[in-house]
């Protein structure tokens, strides 16, 4: 029987009239050793003999060793030092430690403004960690949890904070991890993160390692021209479609043949494939928006199996390359057209997108996203986004969703059931 249908227990699990529930006699029982089957099903085995109701529970494995907590309402006081004794008796049995303290209520409410603080550190050192926990102190932050999202390709930790609120944490750690050398997310905490159901990501330099329009300079023979203007546009020194159009008119007179030998150059970004892989088994969809150009786009969107895809189109007649782009021009304010357009056609609101880039035209598409990501970006373009990504793995991604290893490798082995 529960503690509820005991007479002589129920005083002690419900607070009698005009006690707070802060007030009840709590026992907190932890059990410390070598982690092995069977352990949790032993100690309530043991308290059940004792008619407690369960409080509260945690546990922890960490290299084959647990920590396990239960918060249990006390037993009537004739029972309670046999309760102890039995405790410790079932844990020496099996070669762990037990401790039990007394105590009244359960744990204190979390403070208002909560957030999850992903750090993500290759490797994550013991200082930088202990000057992000600092840092989060020092906002009035409390670490309510931390657990291990990934061990590789990066160290990924996640820690859950409250008492402070998410703007101001995210650009306090900010500063933080970039003198500190490690990359930070701060999001804010509910049912909304989980429900991200649309990403949305630049092409060239983030999910490709290259620079599409200097693949078809290349061919041209104009690469180092055509680089030097593509660098400054994507430091923002030059306007975008300004310096599109100078750049394609390099190109006039090359071979339509030449688009097959560019998509076959087209180097994909480490973890590219695992990221969007991953999204589309847990039900995201995913999308691609590029100042590059479609014909490299459309064949990544049917191998990538994408859902969305827009990018400038090459014109080309009588199979050459004309010099010129035809149609709407896709620069830094056309990005977050088509972020809100692809959101609406998903049925996904604004607030629960994720927008990846690495260049100043991704700008106004990284802050109109709910989650935007600077991934080895340059430097005007991380400190103007929500969260930044400087390790080489695009995968590392899926980790400020809160996603975890265990969770990618299951969804790429297909034991992971899929979404309907």
């Amino acid at each position: 029987m529960s503690a509820s249908q005991t007479p002589d227990a129920s005083a002690s699990a419900v607070p009698a009239p005009g006690v707070p529930a802060s007030d009840v006699p709590t026992l907190l029982v932890k059990i410390f050793g070598k982690d092995r089957p069977g352990i949790t099903a032993g100690l309530f085995d043991t308290l059940a003999a004792y008619s407690v109701d369960v409080v509260d529970i945690e546990q922890v494995v960490s290299r084959g060793r647990l920590v396990l907590c239960a918060l249990v309402t006390e037993p009537t006081v004739a029972t309670q030092g046999e309760l102890r004794a039995t405790v410790h008796s079932w844990a020496e049995s099996l070669k762990l430690q037990a401790e039990i303290i007394s105590g009244t209520g359960d744990n204190r409410p979390r403070g208002e403004g909560r957030s999850h603080v992903t750090v993500l550190g290759h490797p994550l050192t013991a200082e930088q960690t202990a000057a992000i926990a600092a840092r989060i102190a020092e906002t009035g932050g409390n670490i309510d949890r931390i657990f291990r999202l990934a061990k590789y390709p990066v160290t990924a930790v996640e820690f859950a904070v409250s008492g402070c609120g998410t703007e101001e944490l995210r650009t306090a750690l900010a500063t933080e991890a970039h003198s500190i050398g490690v990359d930070v997310a701060v999001v804010s905490a509910g049912l909304h993160r989980r429900a991200q159901r649309l990403v949305v990501m630049d092409v060239d330099s983030t999910l490709i390692q290259d620079e599409v329009i200097e693949l078809f300079a290349a061919h041209a023979g104009c690469e180092d021209e055509v680089a030097e203007v593509t660098a400054a546009a994507m430091r923002g020194e030059l306007d975008f479609e300004q310096s599109l159009h100078a750049r394609v008119k390099l190109l006039a007179g090359l071979d339509a043949s030449v688009v097959d030998k560019v998509r076959s150059e087209v180097r994909m970004t480490p973890g590219a494939r695992t990221l969007i892989r991953t999204l589309k088994r847990l039900g995201y969809q995913v999308g691609v928006v590029s100042g590059g150009f479609t014909q490299v786009t459309d064949d990544l969107k049917e191998r990538l199996g994408l859902d969305f895809a827009q990018a400038n189109t090459l014109e080309i007649v009588d199979g050459k390359l004309t010099g010129r782009v035809t149609g709407e021009i896709v620069d830094r304010a056309g990005k977050a057209r088509l972020l809100r357009r692809f959101a609406a056609e998903a049925g996904v609101p604004l607030a629960q997108t994720v927008a990846i880039g690495d260049g100043a035209n991704d700008l106004d598409m990284l802050n109109a996203a709910g989650l935007g990501v600077a991934f080895n970006a340059k430097p005007v373009v991380r400190r103007a986004a929500h969260t930044a990504v400087n390790v080489p793995f695009l995968d590392t991604v899926l980790y400020l969703l809160g996603i975890t290893r265990e969770e990618v490798e299951a969804a790429d082995d297909g034991t992971e059931d899929l979404p309907h």
